[in-house]
């Protein structure tokens, strides 16, 4: 007897069948297999028309190929879980490290500035001082010892803050207490991944009394009917799939914005909205602390390169290069490693 079979990962032809089949057996797979090796012992020659060890052969080598099949998919299976885990950790530790920059950045914008004087500048504090120590009255005050009208350096040091602001910066406006806006129809804040936009309704609503909509690039929000109160191009991209819309105490509707790019802060929420100035944002406190093992691992590495950069030093990478090369250069003295150049 000639035994021929063909194994295809994908038939399914017969799974109804044998679902219906395996769903009888009260003692599981090994009833099922034991019938079926029962049906070929009754209804076939499978047993002893072939050659002796035939039939064991074909049951082993489909065993074995079926195995191998299970084996390969629950090992991709596995990878690419391993894949996705790495990229969310990655991306968590992108943005955990953006967030730590951002602060940083604000913290070095917050030191005061250190101003060289001038020559006449210096003479000028000079006698100021010498003047002091002689208990005379400095050059400008009165006999109390005011210095000058309060609402003058009020309104100097006012000016002074004007000054402080890029050319560029000049007339934007001041973030809200959430790194946002105040409109005068709705309210904005963000973080460095999401965008929150708040926007009171003139009346008890419910959901199908609203027209809203979220695209990658366009908002709009409003009363079926009536004009919208949202409605523009968004200043960048947005995560379509991942942003949603609630209704909070039956006449706010809140929108849950997703950021495409979690590497810097929108300085508006449409593009026909004014303009706010990101450097004085006030970005969420983050610690290193507060990551997982491996995510700390990755932000610490990413500071530490990033630092490394600044100093215009090698970079961990860079470093476990030369490592290897010093290694290599240690085993083979008699070669000329001289002109050696990483990229």
């Amino acid at each position: 007897m000639n035994h021929m079979w063909i194994m295809a990962e994908d038939d399914d032809r017969f799974d109804g069948m044998l679902m219906a089949m395996a769903q009888q057996q009260e003692q599981g797979i090994h009833q099922l297999i034991n019938d079926f090796f029962g049906f070929l012992r009754r209804k076939t020659d499978f047993f002893t028309g072939a050659q002796k060890g035939e039939a064991e052969k074909v049951v082993i080598g489909s065993f074995k190929a079926h195995q191998k099949i299970a084996l390969d998919a629950k090992k991709k299976k596995e990878e690419e879980a391993a894949a996705a885990e790495k990229a969310k950790a990655e991306r968590k530790a992108k943005e955990a490290a953006a967030r730590l920059a951002a602060e940083s950045k604000k913290k070095d914008q917050d030191q005061p500035k250190i101003q060289e004087l001038t020559d006449e500048e210096a003479e000028r504090l000079q006698a100021e001082i010498d003047r002091e120590k002689a208990g005379e009255p400095s050059e400008g005050a009165d006999a109390t010892g005011d210095t000058g009208n309060t609402e003058s350096k009020k309104e100097t040091k006012e000016d002074d803050d004007d000054e402080e602001d890029d050319e560029e910066d000049k007339g934007k406006m001041k973030p809200n207490s959430g790194n946002g806006a105040d409109m005068p129809n709705y309210r904005w804040t963000q973080t460095l991944q999401e965008v929150e936009v708040h926007i009171p309704m003139p009346m008890a609503v419910k959901p199908r009394d609203l027209v809203v909509s979220i695209t990658k690039h366009r908002l709009k929000v409003g009363l079926k009917g009536h004009d919208p109160i949202l409605n523009g191009e968004t200043c960048n991209e947005l995560k379509e799939e991942e942003s949603h819309w609630v209704i909070q105490d039956k006449q706010i509707v809140i929108l849950y914005l997703e950021k495409i790019n979690k590497m810097e802060w929108w300085d508006r929420l449409v593009k026909s909205d004014p303009q706010i100035n990101t450097k004085k944002v006030n970005p969420e406190n983050s610690k290193l602390s507060d990551l997982e093992g491996e995510t700390r691992g990755m932000v610490e590495k990413m500071m530490y390169d990033q630092r490394q950069k600044s100093m215009g030093l090698p970079t961990s990478e860079d470093q476990k290069k030369q490592d290897i090369l010093n290694k290599f250069m240690k085993q083979h003295p008699e070669m000329d490693f001289s002109n050696t150049k990483f990229n």
